[in-house]
């Protein structure tokens, strides 16, 4: 008989667009006794955990809540809700995840309308307000942050546009949520998605959304619930049912609010988790948190260019907490990557597609965006660089990250006004 012995799981210091580190306070949370789903100690954190995900989310929106899976499950949930067969559908793609709507909504049936750019590259809002316009789809479905190539979307001007014709707004905020401006009220999105194991510093395996009640309307009349929990006034015919069981948004609003409709087993130690990570946001606060996400992502820029390489995109439509490095000519960037992880336990990405074999990409988000681990990842990649062969400015990195610590503060601009954030 084979004998197994327990995990024991080294350590890492994670600088990829996700997953990061998990903050030790979560850790913590996790090890709590498991509870029954409807324990009332249990459905008071289900209550919390709403509540504090209406304040990341910036959002007054009744429905704030987890789908149990990974962030693509939260995906799904929204999408096939709302996604009737022959529903028109705008997808603006500018990187991988933009593909992966078009995936999950030709699935459901969708008649799917595409704008594409060069990965790399965002649309000017203008673009996608005419395509709109042109189209008038009943979705349009768009990624806002793009870890495939470290690059964000400005919304704040297409959703009032949309909400103006008509139009549901459905965000990818995977990448962004926790980490930089979500403005859902604001920038008026019907329906936002998250993830747990980018900016939140919560393990995969939990998709945080929000929806307003243009989407639940549409939930309203699609609604049928299993028989084997239906009572008599949930017992009617319904033209278009929501064709996912387990993604049903209009069944899971009855499991998330008072009615407590048995629907699945509640992901207990991930809920602990979810809920210990999004208080910890709260407790930073959201300005402060983005600003650190900011500071830090300054001192990572300038010491990859004084190490002499170059950024693939900066400025900005630039993800604050992505940042690609083009690879430079003559390197082998898997090997690069192979040896900061066998010698210095540090994992950074490559990327997909065209951008294969082209850039890396490092993420500092949530608690991997520390001050240790930036200097850890720059002092690795150039020790990494030297001994594959190419030619940097030996020193100079760690150096001009090192100015930007104890500086201690930068100019950013906000709304087109100048302020300074000291850490």
């Amino acid at each position: 008989m084979v004998s197994f012995q327990e995990i024991n799981s080294p350590l890492r210091t994670i600088m990829t667009p996700g997953p990061v580190e998990v903050d030790p306070r979560v850790l913590r949370a996790m090890s709590n006794p498991i509870l029954g789903q409807f324990d009332p100690a249990f459905t008071t954190m289900m209550n919390e955990t709403m509540e504090m995900l209406r304040g990341v989310f910036q959002t007054k929106n009744k429905w704030a809540f987890p789908i149990d899976g990974t962030s693509r499950s939260g995906l799904e949930a929204v999408l096939c809700s709302v996604l009737e067969p022959g529903d028109k559908v705008l997808i603006p793609i500018f990187g991988r995840f933009g593909h992966l709507l078009t995936e999950i909504a030709e699935r459901n049936g969708a008649d799917i309308h595409l704008m594409e750019c060069e990965w790399g590259t965002v649309f000017d809002q203008e673009e996608i307000i005419n395509e709109v316009k042109r189209v008038k789809p009943k979705v349009l479905a768009v990624v806002h942050g793009e870890t495939s190539t470290g690059c964000m979307q400005p919304l704040d001007k297409v959703g009032p546009a949309c909400r103006k014709l008509g139009v549901l707004t459905i965000v990818d905020a995977v990448a962004t949520i926790g980490g930089t401006e979500v403005k859902v009220d604001e920038w008026q999105l019907d329906a936002v998605i998250g993830g747990t194991q980018k900016c939140l510093s919560v393990p995969s395996g939990m998709a945080p959304i929000t929806y307003n009640e243009r989407v639940e309307e549409i939930l309203a009349r699609r609604k049928k619930v299993e028989k084997g929990v239906a009572t008599d006034q949930d017992r009617v015919n319904v033209q278009h049912p929501i064709r996912s069981n387990y993604f049903d948004l209009s069944q899971l609003q009855d499991y998330w609010g008072p009615r407590r409709l048995n629907h699945h087993t509640e992901a207990t130690s991930m809920l602990y988790a979810l809920r210990e990570g999004v208080r910890i946001v709260l407790q930073e606060g959201l300005k402060e948190r983005f600003s650190r996400h900011r500071f830090h992502e300054r001192a990572l820029i300038e010491g990859i260019k004084a190490m002499g390489l170059t950024l693939f995109n900066e400025g900005d439509q630039k993800l604050p907490m992505v940042t690609c490095v083009n690879i430079p000519e003559g390197v082998d960037g898997e090997k690069v990557r192979t040896m900061l992880l066998e010698q210095f336990g540090i994992e950074i990405a490559s990327s997909f597609g065209p951008l294969h074999g082209k850039i890396w990409r490092i993420g500092a988000m949530g608690y991997s965006c520390r001050k240790e681990n930036i200097l850890f990842v720059l002092s690795a990649l150039e020790a990494s660089l030297i001994r594959n062969g190419a030619k940097i400015q030996v020193g100079r990195g760690l150096q001009a990250a090192l100015d930007v610590y104890e500086a201690g503060s930068f100019q950013e601009k906000e709304n087109g006004k100048e302020s300074t954030v000291i850490k």
